[in-house]
C-alpha cells in the first residue's frame, strides 16, 4: 500500500547475505534464514501500523467530511465513528477550535495520525537520522497531506459505490439519508450536464472515473515529493 513511502520496504530491506556456495554448509543457510524471518517481521509491522494507523485516518477524515457536508449523525455509522473517535477529538477541540464551521480538530488529528505512520514506517524500514531532521519532519508532514487527499479520493469512491447500491436495492435504508447527503454535492453537477438514459442516473459513473482520474496525477505527485528527500 505504502511502497513509495521513504522507499518502501524492499528500498530499506538489504538483500540476503552472500556467505559461502557450500550446498551442505550449515553457515551458509542460518544468515539466509535470519533475514528471511526478519524480512516477514518488518512485512508484518508494516502492516499491523499501516492497518490501526489508516483506519484512525480513515475514521477522522470521514467524522471531518460528515460535519462539513452537514450529513446526519444520528445513525449507526455516525455513532460508530464518533464512539471511537472521541477520545481524541473531544481533547482536542479545547486547543483546536473550529473555524467557519469546519471541525478542524479532526482533520489536523488525521493529518498528525498519518504524519506519525509514515514516520514509523519510515523507523521500521531501517531508516534514521543522522542529520536532516527538520527536512525529514517538513517531508512526513508535506507527504501527509497528499496522503490524506489520496484517502479523500478513496472515500468519495465508497460513498458513492454504496450510495449507488443503497439507492438500486433499498432507498428506505437506515443510512441511506447518510450516504445521499455525502454523495449529493459530487453527483449534482454531473447530473445537471447529464439527463438520466433509460431513467438510469449516470452520474456516479463520471463520479467514480472523475477521482479515479484525480488518483492518477496524485500518486506521480507523491513519488515526486518521495523522491526529493
Amino acid at each position: 500500500m505504502r511502497g513509495w513511502a521513504m522507499g518502501g520496504t524492499v528500498a530499506f530491506s538489504p538483500g540476503p547475505p552472500r556467505v559461502g556456495m557450500r550446498a551442505n554448509g550449515n553457515a551458509a543457510g542460518c544468515p539466509r534464514l535470519f533475514w528471511m524471518a526478519n524480512r516477514m517481521l518488518n512485512q508484518i509491522l508494516r502492516f499491523l501500523l499501516d492497518t490501526t494507523f489508516g483506519f484512525f485516518v480513515f475514521l477522522l477524515l470521514t467524522r471531518f467530511y460528515l460535519q462539513v457536508l452537514r450529513a446526519p449523525f444520528r445513525n449507526p455509522l455516525g455513532q460508530f465513528i464518533s464512539a471511537l473517535t472521541n477520545w481524541m477529538v473531544l481533547p482536542a477541540r479545547r486547543f483546536i477550535p473550529g473555524m467557519f464551521g469546519l471541525d478542524l480538530a479532526s482533520f489536523l488529528l488525521a493529518w498528525l495520525v498519518e504524519a506519525l505512520l509514515l514516520f514509523l514506517l519510515y523507523l521500521v524500514g531501517g531508516g534514521g537520522f543522522l542529520g536532516g531532521s527538520g527536512a525529514l519532519i517538513g517531508l512526513f508532514l508535506t507527504l501527509s497531506v497528499f496522503e490524506l487527499a489520496r484517502y479523500s479520493l478513496y472515500l468519495l469512491i465508497g460513498v458513492i459505490l454504496i450510495q449507488a447500491v443503497i439507492s438500486w436495492v433499498n432507498p428506505h435504508a437506515p443510512l441511506a439519508p447518510l450516504f445521499n447527503a455525502l454523495a449529493a454535492p459530487f453527483l449534482r453537477p454531473f447530473r445537471r450536464l447529464i439527463p438520466p438514459i433509460g431513467n438510469v442516473d449516470l452520474s456516479p459513473l463520471f463520479v467514480l472515473v472523475a477521482a479515479q482520474l484525480l488518483l492518477i496525477p496524485l500518486e506521480y505527485l507523491v513519488r515526486s515529493v518521495a523522491a526529493l528527500f
